[in-house]
């Protein structure tokens, strides 16, 4: 109980945002609602201690991902499954990151069921507690890593608080995308493989990593995942732009 007491003081703590941490959202809210779709991945840039902590460890713009679940029947604005670290995996609506600076992930190739399972997969997991433990851990290995070849390392570790019901943001995507066996940055082995011809040809062969050593950045750095820009998507002409000042 005491340590329950402890961790929920410590998650209060390190949720609390820091003013002037923002960097500003590089597009306006209603293009990027308007180019949200559903299963997108939507990476913030968060200003709480504990964004902070993340994206020095992980020497990345983004603290936190959510899952894009689309517009609501009656109309709105796009609803998210996101892993709060203190109020647990929850649905929040898009003004839940309102004023952050965001980024847009989009999965390539997916079927409308596929994407299916995947919302279904996290919706599932609405109400979990977030694990502080995994955070610790993972915060842990990013600051200090085993002296062994870098193939072995994330093989090495097996993180988490082992509670299936406690997630952190990035682990509970990966898990989301995994259990359609949906790749986001897995390890690539190549193996020389010989054909009837007589020629050798190389296949690329995947390893999934363990889901608990996934961190928001690497759904930007995937080759799996597109980033969109609302900016764009909505049809930019750079020739229609108004500056200030006068020209140079």
């Amino acid at each position: 109980m005491a340590l329950a007491m402890l961790g929920g003081r410590l998650a209060r703590f390190l949720a609390q945002p820091r003013e002037g941490y923002a960097r500003g959202p590089s597009s306006r809210p209603e293009l990027l609602a308007a180019t949200l779709r559903r299963g997108d991945v939507l990476l913030v840039e968060g200003t709480s201690r504990f964004a902070s902590a993340i994206k020095y460890l992980t020497q990345s713009t983004w603290s936190h991902a959510a899952l894009c679940l689309g517009v609501e029947q009656d109309g709105g604005e796009p609803m998210f499954v996101d892993a709060d670290i203190h109020t647990g995996v929850r649905t929040v609506p898009l003004s839940e990151f309102a004023g952050l600076h965001a980024r847009i992930c989009r999965p390539v190739g997916l079927a409308p069921e596929e994407i299916g399972r995947v919302a279904g997969y996290m919706l599932a997991r609405v109400g979990d507690r977030y694990d502080l433990k995994n955070g610790f851990d993972l915060a842990r290995y990013l600051l200090w890593q085993p002296p062994v070849p870098d193939p072995l390392k994330r093989r090495m570790l097996a993180l988490g608080s082992g509670e299936p019901t406690r997630a952190i943001c990035s682990t509970l995507l990966a898990q989301a995308f995994e259990s359609i066996r949906y790749p986001i940055l897995p390890e690539i082995e190549l193996l020389d493989i010989g054909t009837a011809a007589g020629r050798r040809t190389r296949e690329e062969i995947l390893h999934i990593r363990h889901y608990s050593l996934y961190t928001p950045r690497d759904f930007d750095v995937s080759p799996f995942f597109q980033v969109v820009k609302p900016r764009i998507e909505a049809g930019f002409d750079f020739r229609r732009l108004v500056w200030g000042g006068s020209a140079g």
